[in-house]
């Protein structure tokens, strides 16, 4: 057995008891979306699995680690603050709703035996990086470290940004359009993107190629699936005027704004 293969299998294992764990404790809190601020802490939880068992003791390894704990335990931090005092998440809510009484055995699969899985596909290029062969860094590692800290200065600081904004009574019922948000409609999500790019690098740079497939499967998950489609789906449906500040500005990759025809300087549409 490989030691990436032992890796997989250990991080299955890891993520299978933890999920496990935690619909336990969703249950008692009637709560699912507590496995939401867990998503980050859990790469760490399993990267750090892999090193401890099979061991990695070059320097690709030890960036690797400090890159995902970085990564994973402030987005796990935002995340416990942002929803702090809010309860169970709308997402979570409705499907309750459609699920009724059958939701509580349900949701251990659709949410947590779910995100589990993906989580251990997605920690691949990780795994890769942390059990690989101790050879010296390489250009492609540079590569990837600095595609890696551009994306996590977009997500850092679109949600810095997007929290102060929040923070302000003032702009109740607003549109963030400016800082990074000016530029894409998603600058946390593109942020987090690129930053699994950068760890796609990191995999590529310990002989393991094919765990590009884990920042493909990131992209579309935070482009179609659970991030900016969902949430704008849902914006646009319930606030009309958001359409406009969706009319000028970038949806993912950052651009400046269109000019929209009969309107001067791009001006604040409304907000959830």
């Amino acid at each position: 057995m490989t030691p990436l293969l032992h890796a997989v299998l250990l991080a299955a294992a890891v993520a299978g008891a933890a999920m496990l764990l935690l619909w336990l404790v969703s249950l008692r809190l009637r709560d699912a979306s507590i496995v939401d601020p867990f998503w980050g802490t859990g790469f760490v939880l399993l990267a750090f699995a892999a090193w401890s068992a099979i061991g990695g003791q070059g320097p690709r390894s030890h960036l690797a680690l400090a890159l995902v704990a970085v990564w994973g335990l402030r987005l796990s931090l935002h995340l416990i603050v942002r929803r702090r005092g809010h309860g169970e998440d709308f997402r979570y809510r409705a499907m309750r709703e459609t699920h009724g009484d059958r939701f509580w055995i349900v949701s251990l699969g659709t949410v947590f035996a779910l995100q589990g899985a993906l989580m251990v596909i997605i920690s691949t290029p990780v795994l890769a990086a942390v059990v690989g062969p101790a050879t010296p860094l390489g250009p492609l590692d540079a590569i990837a470290v600095g595609i890696w800290a551009v994306g996590f200065l977009f997500e850092a600081i679109g949600d810095a940004q997007l929290v102060a904004f929040r923070r302000d009574p003032g702009n109740r019922g607003r549109a963030l359009d400016t800082g990074l948000w000016r530029y894409t409609r998603h600058p946390n999500y593109f942020g987090d993107a690129v930053q699994w790019w950068g760890f796609g690098l990191l995999g590529f740079a310990a002989g393991a190629p094919w765990t590009l497939v884990s920042p493909v499967l990131m992209t579309f998950l935070l482009v179609r699936v659970s991030g900016a489609f969902l949430l704008e789906k849902t914006l646009v449906e319930t606030r009309p005027a958001y359409r406009d500040y969706v009319a000028r500005t970038s949806s993912f990759i950052p651009w400046p704004p269109r000019s929209l025809p009969g309107a001067g300087a791009p001006a604040s549409g409304r907000q959830p």
